[in-house]
């Protein structure tokens, strides 16, 4: 199985980078997570910023292939513990499909990815950054996996 993150943005921060890339490192062979970064949508002043999200959409459904298992992140998404998060990603793992999570941009995700998605999951009730969310993403993975391996990083 593979893990993708198909994330709005390319131009973030260098501490969204660095941060991203050390829990992404960590996992390894094991649990590699592979980011897509996808162009933002031009927004304009005064226009509307449905049509760039829309623009977004379609580049993130264009990644996406026809059997992955896909996962919107959104505010309104289902809310996990991180061991119930372990336990949703066990299932995940064993169904074997290509699980690919999808970030929206500065508007959120494109009402197209929301339908394509076969799941959708909340990292808080607080409205994240885009960037900020890529980190917190690989860090709840390399948590996830380091519990399922027994490894103490997890500490309840």
């Amino acid at each position: 199985m593979r893990l993708r993150l198909l994330a709005a943005g390319t131009r973030l921060p260098r501490w969204v980078g660095e941060a991203y890339s050390d829990y992404a490192e960590r996992l390894g062979n094991d649990g590699r997570l592979e980011l897509t970064e996808i162009e933002l949508g031009r927004r304009t002043k005064g226009a509307s910023t449905s049509a760039a999200t829309r623009d977004e959409g379609r580049r993130m459904l264009a990644a996406i292939g026809s059997a992955d298992y896909v996962v919107a992140l959104e505010v309104t998404g289902r809310r996990l513990t991180t061991e119930a998060l372990a336990e949703w990603y066990e299932r995940r793992r064993q169904d074997g499909r290509d699980l690919v999570f999808l970030i929206g941009g500065p508007d959120g995700l494109a009402p197209d990815c929301v339908a394509r998605a076969n799941d959708s999951l909340s990292l808080s009730d607080l409205t994240l950054p885009h960037g900020l969310a890529r980190v917190l993403l690989a860090e709840q993975i390399y948590r996830v996996i380091s519990l399922s391996r027994g490894h103490p990083y997890h500490r309840a």
